[in-house]
């Protein structure tokens, strides 16, 4: 008998014992689904039940935590049984913490999370997982397999689409471009800046200079000015997110390289969002990059109010946007 199956033996007896309704907190035949004693489930109370979310958001200040947030708090309306209680980071791993632990000490049914960098969250997201608490990653990930859920888009996948991009259409003879990168510690950052890497490889493409932006605007402007008067031959600009991007447009601008082709990654369907900015020719294309929000929530009511299991991963789909195709991909989304 496999540890995962005697785990849920132990389980069943205690429902047997205690009458009450066990929720599965992991996918039975998921990797590592026994680890740390995190998989053991909270009682589901089904739907006559009332419960306590908590979610821990990495920051606001870019518009897309914005959004995931909107979009959780959207979803969560439309169960009923849920309260969820929101925390902003601002970008400080030391606050994120002392916040998920206030969530513990709170009582909370369910946590959601997008960790503001990997490592420094990994030890109170297992924590909170040990203690029989469902927890869902959202976006970002942490260290090991302390958690219920990863909910997120394949960001390597989206960095080799994004390189291939360049490759056949934005440098199809080759030549250099400069990257703005997200926060060092995300796994984003890094994920969508080696699946660039690979999406490049073999085409005559070279990165001539990186620089870290954290996600934001105005560091993206800040580093793309430096890159771009290091590097005066860059033909073009890959940025991890559209905000970067969007900074980077007005760095390029400044340096009389208005015409300068920048790509994005986020394309959210809002009037200030990437798609917008490539509709508008500000950008050379994004790629959608959903915020999991309403997957979520999903999740949180499969687990609290259906007592059923969910998948350890849950991969979003993601899509190119050109200018060719912008307008009819945000109205799409709106529409969804």
């Amino acid at each position: 008998m496999s540890a995962t199956t005697r785990h849920g033996a132990a389980l069943a007896g205690l429902v047997l014992v205690s009458a009450l309704a066990a929720c599965g907190t992991t996918h039975e035949n998921a990797p590592g689904a026994a680890s740390a004693g995190g998989a053991s489930a909270r009682a589901c109370q089904g739907t006559g039940g009332k419960y306590t979310i908590g979610m821990s958001q990495a920051n606001l200040a870019e518009p897309y935590r914005v959004r995931m947030n909107d979009d959780i708090r959207r979803a969560a309306a439309g169960v009923g049984r849920f309260s969820v209680h929101f925390a902003d980071a601002a970008q400080d791993n030391a606050k994120q913490v002392e916040q998920v632990n206030t969530f513990l000490t709170q009582g909370i049914d369910l946590l959601i999370i997008s960790p503001n960098e990997a490592t420094p969250l990994t030890a109170v997201v297992q924590k909170a997982y040990a203690q029989g608490i469902p927890v869902l990653v959202l976006d970002r990930k942490v260290d090991g397999e302390g958690y219920t859920s990863f909910i997120g888009a394949d960001n390597v996948d989206i960095g080799r689409q994004a390189g291939r991009f360049f490759a056949d259409t934005l440098l199809p003879h080759g030549g250099k471009v400069v990257e703005l990168k997200g926060l060092a510690g995300s796994t984003p950052a890094k994920e969508r800046s080696d699946g660039f890497d690979q999406g490049i490889a073999g085409h005559g493409i070279t990165v001539a200079g990186t620089a870290d932006a954290d996600w934001l605007r105005d560091k993206g402007q800040q580093q793309a000015d430096a890159l771009l008067k290091a590097h005066p031959d860059a033909q073009a600009l890959f940025s991890a997110n559209d905000p970067m991007a969007e900074g980077a447009r007005i760095a390029a601008q400044n340096a009389g390289r208005a015409d300068l082709p920048i790509t994005g990654i986020d394309g959210l369907p809002v009037p200030e969002g990437g798609i917008k900015a490539v509709e508008a020719g500000r950008l050379s294309a994004t790629f959608v990059y959903p915020t999991g929000g309403a997957e979520a929530i999903a999740a949180a009511k499969k687990l609290l109010l259906d007592c059923r299991q969910v998948p350890k991963q849950q991969t979003l789909p993601t899509r190119l946007v050109t200018r060719a195709d912008a307008a009819q991909v945000y109205t799409d989304l709106n529409r969804s």
